[in-house]
Formats: C-alpha cells, sequence, structure tokens
C-alpha cells in the first residue's frame, strides 16, 4: 500500500504582545524559534480604543493585555529583524485596524518590502464590539465606511491581506448559542459585503476576489462534537450565500476560510489544571474534521483564569498543537465524519436554525440596525443568563467548580504570584515618557517626519467626504501622527458610540420561588430596604478604565435587578471620576467595579479616594474581575469591602453577599439566613 501524503498542518499562533514593542518584539523573535508558524499581535486596550497612553482613561491599562503601538516608531521597533514580506502576522484590531494597517504597512516599505506579497489578518470586526468585546469608538455607519474603505484598499494594493476576520469568537464568549454564533457572524458579514458592493470601489468582475479575502475567526468550546458540525454548517452557509446573494461562481473564493481561538469563557480559577484537557478538546473540534479545519489555531493557556500567561504556558499550549499536527496520524486521512448519520442531522439543524435567524436579521434591516436597536446585545445577555443559571443550579456541570470539587494541593499554583506574568507597573510611565519624547523629536534628524498637523486637516477632510480614508491614513503614518491624534481627528467628524447594555431587556433567568436561593435574597434586599427607609436598594455597576469584557458586570446587573436592586449601569469606559459622579447623584447604597484587564490595583483604590473626597466614604464598594490572591489582600486593605474572582459562580450568592456589605455599612445587624 503506497503511503498517503500527509495534508500541511494549520497555522499554528500564539496570541502574544504585553509590556512595550522591545519587549513583545524579543517574545515574537522566541517564538518563531520555537517553531510558531505567524504572529498574533496583541494590542493593549489604549491602542485598541484610539488613546495615547497619557489619557486619563488609559491609565493602568499600558502594556497590559497587549502590546502599546502609539506612532510609526513604536511598529518598526515591534518587528525590527522580523522580515515583513515573509510573514503572516495576524492582528487583533478593530475600531483603529485602519490605523494599525497603515503603520504595518509604512514598516514593510521601509524594510524594503514588495507590499503586494505582505500576508495577514486585520480583525477589523466592530460588530463584535459593540455586542461583546467593548473596544468600539465611532459610531456604526462611520465604523462600516473604515471597514469598506480599508477591505476595498487592500483588494486593490495588497491582495495577499485578509483585511476582515469576522469574529464569532467573542460572541461565543458572551453567552452565545451555537446558532446565535453562526447568524450573528454571517449576518455582520452580509452587512460588510453589502456595504463594500456599494461603495462603487470594487469593479463587478473584481467581486469574487473581495469574498475570497474574508475570513473569520470562531470560537470552539468544549462540547467538541456539537462545535465540530457547527464549523460544517458555517461552511455550507458561507458558500449558500455567497453563491446565491454574490452570485460567486468559482467554489474557491466561496470557500469558508476561519481561523480559530479555542474558548476562553469555559476556562476555570478552580482546579486550573483540568483547563489542560479543556483546551485539547475544543482544539479537536476544529482539527478532526478535513472538510471543516481551521487554517490557523492559537490555544488560549491554562492559567488565563488566574492571570496573564507567561512565555512558558503559551510554550505549552503551542506544543498541544505540535503533538496532534506530527505525532498523531491524524493528518493522513480524509474526513473521517463524512458518512456519519449522526453529524448530518445535526449539521442539517444548526444549519437550518441559522438560516432562520439570519432571516429575522436581515427582516430588522440588517447586523447594523440589529446593533443600533439593541436587539442582538439583548439576546446574548439572556442567552448568557440562562447559561450561568444552569451552572449554578447544577444542571451543567463544570468539573472541580460545581461537581468534583475535592481536590490535591496543585504544584502549578503552590506559588500564585509566580503561577502568572506580571507586567511593571513602572512599564506605564516608561511608555508615556518615550511618547513625549516621540512628540517633540518627530520632525528631527534621524526621521525627519513632516509636521503632523497637515495629514491630520487632509484627513478629517476626507473624512468628511466620501474618499477612501486609507490613504489619508498612510499619510498621517508616515508624518508620524500618534494613534490617539488620528482618532482624535475621527472623534471629532464622526463623533463617538455608546452601546446598548442589553442589561434592562434581558429576560428573568432564575426563578424566584418560595425556598429558592433568589427568593431569600430578594426577601434581604427588600428587608434592608425598609430598615434603611428607602422604597428600593440602589446599586451601582460600574466598569472604569478600558476593559470592555462586560459580559460579567451584565450578569451581576441583570440578577442584582431579578433580586429587587435599582440597577445603575452606564456601561463602559467611564473614569473614577464618573463613577464616583453617578454614585453621588444616583445616592447608591453600594458600588461594584468590574475589571478583567489588571488595572484594578490603580483603579479600585481611585475610586475609594474619590468617595471619601465625596464625602460617600460610607458606600461599600466590591470588585470583581481577574485579580491575583495578593492584590485581592491589598483591595481589602485599602477598604475594599469584598473581592470576587472568576472561582465565585454563584452570582444569587454574591447579591446576597453584596446585601451583607450594605447592611454592614450602615450598622444593620446582619440578616440570618436559614441554611
Amino acid at each position: 500500500m503506497t503511503e498517503r501524503q500527509k495534508d500541511r498542518p494549520w497555522l499554528m499562533r500564539t496570541y502574544a504582545g504585553h509590556s512595550t514593542a522591545e519587549a513583545s518584539n524579543e517574545l515574537y523573535r522566541r517564538n518563531l524559534a520555537k517553531g510558531q508558524t505567524g504572529l498574533s499581535v496583541a494590542f493593549d486596550l489604549p491602542t485598541q480604543t484610539g488613546y495615547d497612553p497619557d489619557h486619563i482613561l488609559a491609565r493602568g491599562e499600558v502594556g497590559r493585555v497587549g502590546v502599546p503601538v502609539s506612532h510609526l516608531g513604536d511598529m518598526r521597533r515591534l518587528f525590527q529583524d522580523i522580515p515583513l514580506e515573509q510573514m503572516n502576522t495576524s492582528m487583533t484590531i478593530n475600531a483603529t485596524a485602519m490605523w494599525l494597517l497603515a503603520l504595518y504597512q509604512v514598516v514593510a516599505e521601509e524594510q524594503g518590502a514588495d507590499i503586494t506579497k505582505l500576508q495577514g489578518t486585520t480583525q477589523n470586526d466592530i460588530v463584535k464590539e459593540y455586542l461583546s468585546r467593548g473596544t468600539h469608538v465611532f459610531p456604526p455607519g462611520p465604523s462600516l465606511r473604515l471597514t469598506t474603505d480599508m477591505i476595498t484598499y487592500t483588494v486593490n494594493h495588497i491582495p495577499k491581506w485578509n483585511p476582515i476576520n469576522i469574529c464569532s469568537y467573542h460572541l461565543q464568549e458572551a453567552g452565545a448559542t451555537p446558532v446565535q454564533e453562526v447568524a450573528y457572524a454571517m449576518s455582520t458579514a452580509i452587512a460588510v459585503l453589502d456595504a463594500v458592493f456599494a461603495s462603487g470601489q470594487i469593479a463587478e468582475d473584481r467581486k469574487g476576489e473581495v469574498v475570497a479575502r474574508i475570513s473569520f475567526f470562531v470560537n470552539a468550546g468544549v462540547r467538541f462534537i456539537e462545535e465540530m458540525c457547527k464549523m460544517r454548517a458555517f461552511g455550507r452557509i458561507w458558500d449558500k450565500i455567497t453563491r446565491e446573494r454574490y452570485g460567486i461562481e468559482d467554489a474557491k473564493q466561496r470557500r469558508f476560510r476561519y481561523g480559530v481561538q479555542v474558548n476562553s469563557l469555559g476556562l476555570t480559577e478552580a482546579q486550573p489544571e483540568n483547563n489542560i484537557q479543556r483546551i485539547v478538546l475544543e482544539m479537536l473540534a476544529v482539527t478532526l474534521s478535513k472538510d471543516a479545519r481551521a487554517r490557523a489555531v492559537q490555544l488560549p493557556a491554562w492559567n488565563e483564569a488566574l492571570g496573564l500567561p507567561r512565555p512558558w504556558d503559551q510554550q505549552w499550549s503551542l506544543r498541544m498543537q505540535q503533538v496532534l499536527a506530527y505525532e498523531s496520524d491524524l493528518l493522513e486521512y480524509a474526513d473521517i465524519f463524512e458518512g456519519s448519520h449522526v453529524i448530518e442531522a445535526k449539521v442539517a439543524s444548526l444549519v437550518e436554525e441559522s438560516l432562520a435567524e439570519i432571516d429575522r436579521i436581515q427582516e430588522m434591516g440588517g447586523a447594523m440596525a440589529a446593533v443600533e436597536s439593541g436587539y442582538l446585545k439583548s439576546q446574548l445577555v439572556s442567552s448568557h443568563a440562562e447559561r450561568r443559571a444552569r451552572i449554578e443550579s447544577g444542571r451543567e456541570k463544570i468539573v472541580g467548580v460545581n461537581i468534583f470539587e475535592s481536590t490535591e494541593p496543585n504544584p502549578l499554583t503552590a506559588d500564585l504570584d509566580a503561577a502568572i506574568q506580571t507586567v511593571d507597573p513602572a512599564v506605564e510611565a516608561r511608555v508615556i515618557s518615550a511618547l513625549q519624547h516621540w512628540r517633540d523629536t518627530r520632525y528631527q534628524p534621524p526621521f525627519n517626519h513632516p509636521r503632523p498637523c497637515k495629514a491630520l486637516e487632509r484627513l478629517k477632510e476626507a473624512a468628511k467626504g466620501t474618499d477612501n480614508l486609507m490613504e489619508a491614513t498612510l499619510e498621517c503614518a508616515r508624518a508620524g501622527v500618534t494613534t490617539g491624534e488620528w482618532s482624535g481627528a475621527l472623534r471629532e467628524v464622526f463623533g463617538e458610540f455608546r452601546a446598548p447594555t442589553g442589561v434592562s431587556s434581558a429576560p428573568v433567568a432564575v426563578t424566584a420561588e418560595e425556598g429558592t436561593a433568589l427568593a431569600l435574597v430578594r426577601g434581604k434586599v427588600a428587608r434592608t430596604a425598609k430598615d434603611l427607609g428607602v422604597g428600593k436598594l440602589r446599586f451601582l455597576v460600574g466598569k472604569p478604565g478600558l476593559d470592555g469584557h462586560s459580559n460579567g458586570a451584565e450578569q451581576i446587573a441583570v440578577r442584582a435587578r431579578d433580586a429587587g436592586f435599582e440597577v445603575v449601569y452606564q456601561g463602559i469606559r467611564l473614569t473614577p471620576e464618573e463613577i464616583v459622579a453617578a454614585a453621588v447623584a444616583e445616592d447608591v447604597h453600594g458600588v461594584g467595579l468590574s475589571i478583567l484587564s489588571g488595572s484594578h490595583a490603580q483603579l479600585v483604590p481611585d475610586v475609594l479616594e474619590r468617595l471619601r473626597e465625596a464625602g460617600a466614604a460610607d458606600i461599600p464598594v466590591i470588585a470583581g474581575g481577574i485579580i491575583p490572591n495578593a492584590d485581592a489582600e491589598q483591595l481589602r486593605a485599602a477598604g475594599v469591602a469584598a473581592v470576587f474572582t472568576p472561582k465565585d459562580f454563584d452570582i444569587t450568592g454574591i447579591i446576597g453577599r453584596i446585601v451583607d456589605e450594605i447592611r454592614k455599612a450602615n450598622k444593620l445587624d446582619p440578616l440570618e439566613v436559614p441554611a
């Protein structure tokens, strides 16, 4: 028997970047030396949301969840000694995607690269930012224009680049069911393609080239049979839409091309070693089936629910992929699920339900209309609330969390503070100082950039008209403009956007019949309101800083509402000053601060200090997020009443604790709750 030629493995990426361009450059070169086959750049939150590191909202966030790139000098340093013409670079960037691609192109030109040979992907999916990730800047209309201009520019000038990576990953993280994940991603793709073809920037005979450059970035959860069927359903629906709606005849151009980051939502802080097998199962969902195999895979690390992974943790995840690709026989076979009645039935069901939901969204006016009306967000908040309720009731079992909770001591987490990557707080000051130096010297040798004001004026003029914004953006990049200056110019023209939170319209997910946990907490809330002589207890849920991961905050807000609180939740991206002003104006009885990006050490004490200055020191402050033990102790020492982390999955119990802290702060007797 002749040996069958093995398939080529998928691209293996590690999502990486932190602290500074220098530190990230060193990390990239190390990862490439370990056998990684593509770069995946994580940008910090100020870069993602269009702020310079010295902006008030950037405080505590600089270099924390990714690398800060404030101007062309940072991008040069990020890719120093890495030949961009030979790389396949994925950039996880959305609202400021055009700006980062412009910086990347200019650095490639400086390296002498032929830009028509550049390969890679910019995520550039703004819809999911409104729904789940929260790094949007501009309203939906102008955002779609930026996306459209970038797609048409790359098709015409950087033909191997994937200018958009429609991203259902974060939808699943926000609670999406497989049907919602498929339907919302496909609805986004329809909105984008409709806008691109309506812009008049693409010749009719080049439509297929545009469709061929659309890629997807999906999520794979631990229910790996269902997830694998979801990928097959995605492929069938994309083939149908591109053929029937856009008339694409070439089957190669209609191929569903996707990369994957497997699920982080299901990773647990409790018994985190179990996350390894979860990650492996999730990887199998997108690799086992040849006909629905991912083109690129990046895996989270076992300790992501604890904090930032270290290089060793990321290496472990990379090695999982390499063992599967090089040691197993997976790549030696055709599709192993072909002909399975079980798989076929599941795929058919997912296709039918997803197409029905896509039709529903089209009837509303498409994805952008469904964002602005709040429909998509409220559906996700509702799905997530139902999932949380299933976990709390034990109907959905999670090993180490609500089943098999007893455990041997874990050597991996014996020293918790050493089990994660920490970012030196001094980095922020160094980055700000370097930015100041750039602003002061960008016109001088050796760079001699032209003065940026002309480039920024040209950008604003283009934004007011209908010109493609990419050329003006490239001019800004070459002029040494900063990220904050580019975004600031467009904010002046386009304005900003506060997305619907989905909280007020989310249905009740947990029943409150007599004797249930929620009924008991409702009783405590009502009794405490009566004891304080108020109609309702008022609770403010605040998201300080730039962390847009709002899923946890939304679930707390919804459950507090269902427990009888009047909830004040204004959404994401607030300064400590704005949060305190709202707490005082609304005369709240408690403040809950949610931060998952790691900036809690700076922002939470700032809120406490401002409450004291406002004469409201008696309002208890509760903190929630990915907060290491040592930080939690420091927050409590600073005056935080309670700290909750991902291991605290019982939301009703958390609401009960909040009531206890309100009673304690108001010197009321503790309420006895029946066991």
